[in-house]
This record gives structure tokens, C-alpha cells and sequence, in this order.
């Protein structure tokens, strides 16, 4: 796939210095650029790599002044930096502009697909599942049975999405993720021995939701795991039966939130952080990578450790634990001036 500077500059409306019909087809990092590839500057840090880059394109900022002659074809926006992330969102679109059905495939008789589709070879689309238009499926993805899937969805190689799951329009779920699997949900009996609850629910995504590679999310046991609007989930994030996701909320990689916990709207949630079930997070909230959080929170608080408190609180009982030898060593010195003051009384 290949764009002449004067085709970006187009799509930019931006001003060319240089030849406006040499060819790209890649991007690259300035300090890396090669020929035939587009690369930006909007850092000062990095004016100096812009008279070594062999990029064959530069997008610039307008105000840029040349201190020298430069090899590379320069496209002169307002903002370089925002411009080149509408040029990476322009090539997504262009990359991912797929249509049509591969071969082999499995399609049911009762699905209904809308238009503009793309399922990738080996895909199985099961019973009475519902698409909207301008779907891209990619190879080896699973949709069972009874699912609804909205317009404008990209879902990547690999994923797996269980009967009766619900996603909204303009959703992206990448490679490997697991939607609708069993929650975890077991009962002991009089032998010991665990019997398995069967989990009836299912899962509602809403619109907008983006979803990491390799992340699961269980079916509800009874009634329905929620992801609202907005939430961004990162690779990696086990979301339990019953969970309610409120909208805008991001969470980091590798975190797990137990069963029937509700966490809150425009909450941010850093990497690795377990969250214990039954659960009511608030708004807002603030938690730190690894915390571990196994009582309900309020609205706005901002919380780290295992298991959580206040983060202004934890930085500052980090600062006397790493001093707890200096410390304990200053109390056996006093303790040890008190006794020997003690004995000479005596």
C-alpha cells in the first residue's frame, strides 16, 4: 500500500516542501526512518535526526525553520504530533478495510449478517446470531449461538465469544480474548467434593468498548456480566461472572475483579490489581498498579497497597518502613538510656 506526499498532504491539509510524488509505504520512528517510509517531528529533543533521517517523508509542525537542507520530503501541518495520529487512525481504517468471506468458513442458515462484512477463513458464526453492517471478522473466531453483535466491530483472530453474548456498536476485541466462558461458580457437597453451579447468565458489552488480547470474561449465573459504554479493557484482565464495568472505565493488564463486584464510571485501574467479589467500587477512583482491594470504596478516593488505603497515607508509611531498621535502632538506644538511667537511680 503505497501514498504519494501529495496524497498525504490531502488528507492532512498540510503544505509540501520537497517532492510532492515521492512514494511511501511504511512508518517509521524519525531516528529510524529508511527510504520509503513517513515519519513526524514534534519534539525539539529530536530537531537534529530530521537533517539524518532517511525517511522519505517528514510531517512537521508549520512554524518548523530548516537550519540546513534536509534530504526528506516535508509536510507542514498545524499540529505534527495530532496530525500523525489522524494519518495512523486513516491507515488503520485503509489496513482493516477488508471484505468478503474467505474459504472455508461456517455461516448457520439463521444468521443474519448485515452489509459490508468481512469473516476470515475457518470463522464458525452459530444459530440465530444477529451482525450489523461493516463487521470484520478475522480467521479462526467463534461466535456461538444467539449472539448480537452491533455495526462497525472488529473482532480479531482467535477470539471466542459464548451463546447469548450481547455487543454493541463500534466495539474492537482483539486476539485470543474469551467472552461468555462459565463463571466460576461451584458448590461443596456432603462428600467434600465440589459440584459445578451452572452459570445461566450472559454477557452485554456496550458500545464502544475496546478489549485487549487474551482477556476473559465469564457469563453471569444468573442475570448478566455488564461492560458499559466506553471501557477500555488492556490484554490480559479477567472479569468474573456477574461484574458491572461503569462506562469509561480503564483498566491495566493482568488485573482480576471477583464475582458480582460493581465497579464504578471513569474509574482508572492500574496493572495487576485484584479486586475482591461482592464488592461496590465507587466513581472515579484512582487505584495503583498491584494493589489488592477487598473492601468497598467512595467516590474519588485514590488508593494503593495490598490491601489498599489512602495514597497519600501508603507513600508516606513507605517512607518509615524502608526506614524501620534506623528506626527500631533509635527506640533499643533510648529504651536501652531509659533502663541504665533506671539501675543508677536505684
Amino acid at each position: 500500500m503505497k501514498f504519494t506526499a501529495k496524497q498525504i498532504a490531502q488528507i492532512l491539509e498540510g503544505d509540501i516542501v520537497g517532492n510532492p510524488d515521492v512514494e511511501v509505504s511504511k512508518l517509521s520512528k524519525i531516528e529510524e526512518g529508511k527510504e520509503g517510509s513517513l515519519t513526524f517531528l514534534s519534539n525539539p529533543k529530536y530537531n537534529s535526526y530530521l537533517y539524518t533521517t532517511q525517511a522519505s517523508v517528514t510531517i512537521v509542525n508549520k512554524d518548523f525553520e530548516l537550519e540546513k537542507e534536509v534530504s526528506t520530503t516535508l509536510i507542514k501541518v498545524e499540529n505534527a504530533y495530532k496530525a500523525f495520529s489522524k494519518l495512523l487512525e486513516f491507515y488503520n481504517q485503509v489496513k482493516n478495510n477488508k471484505e468478503g468471506r474467505e474459504q472455508p468458513h461456517f455461516i448457520s442458515d439463521t444468521a443474519v449478517i448485515g452489509e459490508g462484512e468481512y469473516i476470515g477463513a475457518f470463522s464458525y458464526v452459530g444459530n440465530n446470531v444477529q451482525i450489523g453492517s461493516n463487521v470484520k471478522i478475522y480467521p479462526n473466531t467463534y461466535i456461538g449461538d444467539n449472539v448480537t453483535i452491533g455495526d462497525d466491530c472488529t473482532i480479531f483472530a482467535g477470539v471466542k465469544i459464548y451463546s447469548e453474548t450481547e455487543i454493541g456498536n463500534n466495539c474492537i476485541i482483539h486476539s485470543g480474548t474469551i467472552i461468555g466462558s462459565d463463571g466460576f461458580g461451584f458448590a461443596p457437597n456432603e462428600k467434600g467434593e465440589f459440584n459445578k453451579v451452572p452459570q445461566t447468565g450472559n454477557v452485554i458489552i456496550e458500545d464502544n468498548v475496546d478489549i485487549g488480547a487474551g482477556a476473559t470474561i465469564d457469563r453471569a449465573t444468573l442475570g448478566s456480566t455488564i461492560i458499559r459504554k466506553g471501557v477500555k479493557l488492556d490484554n490480559q484482565i479477567q472479569i468474573a461472572h456477574n461484574v458491572e464495568i461503569g462506562k469509561n472505565t480503564v483498566i491495566a493488564a493482568q488485573t482480576g475483579i471477583a464475582g458480582s463486584t460493581k465497579v464504578g464510571e471513569n474509574c482508572m485501574i492500574g496493572g495487576q490489581v485484584g479486586i475482591s467479589g461482592h464488592l461496590n467500587l465507587g466513581n472515579n477512583l484512582k487505584i495503583q498498579a498491584q494493589s489488592g482491594i477487598s473492601k468497598s470504596l467512595k467516590d474519588n478516593e485514590v488508593v494503593q497497597g495490598s490491601p489498599a488505603f489512602g495514597y497519600s497515607e501508603f507513600n508516606k508509611s513507605y517512607v518509615y518502613f524502608r526506614n524501620l531498621p534506623k528506626i527500631v535502632e533509635t527506640i533499643n538506644k533510648i529504651e536501652k538510656e531509659v533502663n541504665t538511667q533506671n539501675v543508677n537511680n536505684e
